[in-house]
């Protein structure tokens, strides 16, 4: 449906500020920016982050004169929590995409998971998964998947800071990690598996904070659903009165 504010029921938002969202499985981060946008007749929305349809958790939304701050945000360090499944590789390397290989995980001992897990700590290089939004001579190379041709991409600088285990029941285990913008925790989970020998996937991946913004603020979209234009207000108002001013950017323009 084609957006025009001129033509909504709703007069249009002229609020500014930060709206944190917990962005249920399923949805692209599109589809909540195109959700807050409709819902309520807010022109400029963007978001600070994306994540995979499948991922659940955090998701940055910054709306009018906020939208210039989208790259700063999106900028910010990262943390989630995945479940790494051992044995099963996919071509999209999580359990959106097409299996390729089953393999026997049998001889894996949790300490080499946890080990393997580990080595991974520190500055190292990723290569990029077909199934992203990284542009290859200038197309994105989800397209270019979906089109079935896959292309040489170049390995990328990141930075993962720390992996803490919180569970582990073979085949699956879930942990915490803490990481630079630009990380892909499927290719990490990929590239763990690989190490192993085995092969594996990522399983499920909620994000629960994102620089200085913490899920535990973040609000479920059914709970936005039943806003009211002024209540959207009251809750980006509130933000920037207590999170972005401890963050020195309360005027930012």
């Amino acid at each position: 449906m084609s957006y025009n504010p001129r033509k909504h029921s709703l007069p249009v938002f002229e609020g500014s500020g930060v709206l944190l969202v917990d962005k249920p499985s399923g949805w692209t981060s599109h589809d909540v920016v195109q959700f807050i946008r409709m819902h309520f007749n807010v022109p400029k929305v963007g978001h600070c982050g994306t994540l995979d349809p499948a991922a659940t958790g955090l998701l940055v939304v910054v709306l009018g004169r906020f939208t210039r701050l989208s790259q700063r945000f999106s900028g910010e360090d990262k943390t989630y929590q995945a479940r790494i499944l051992l044995g099963t590789v996919t071509d999209s390397q999580d359990q959106d995409g097409n299996v390729l290989q089953r393999n026997d995980w049998s001889g894996v001992t949790e300490k080499q998971l946890l080990d393997t897990l580990q080595s991974f700590v520190g500055e190292i290089e990723q290569i990029p998964p077909m199934v992203s939004a990284v542009k290859k001579d200038g197309k994105r190379l989800y397209k270019l998947a979906r089109e079935g041709v896959e292309v040489e991409r170049e390995p990328k600088k990141i930075t993962i800071f720390s992996i803490h285990p919180d569970a582990v029941s073979l085949p699956y285990a879930d942990f915490t990690v803490k990481c630079s913008k630009g990380t892909y925790i499927r290719t990490l989970c990929a590239d763990v598996g690989e190490k192993l020998g085995c092969g594996a996937s990522l399983f499920s991946l909620n994000r629960i904070t994102s620089g200085e913004f913490e899920l535990a603020n973040a609000f479920s979209v059914e709970t936005i659903r039943g806003w009211t234009q002024e209540e959207l207000a009251y809750h980006i108002n509130d933000f920037l009165h207590s999170k972005l001013q401890k963050m020195n950017l309360f005027s930012p323009f």
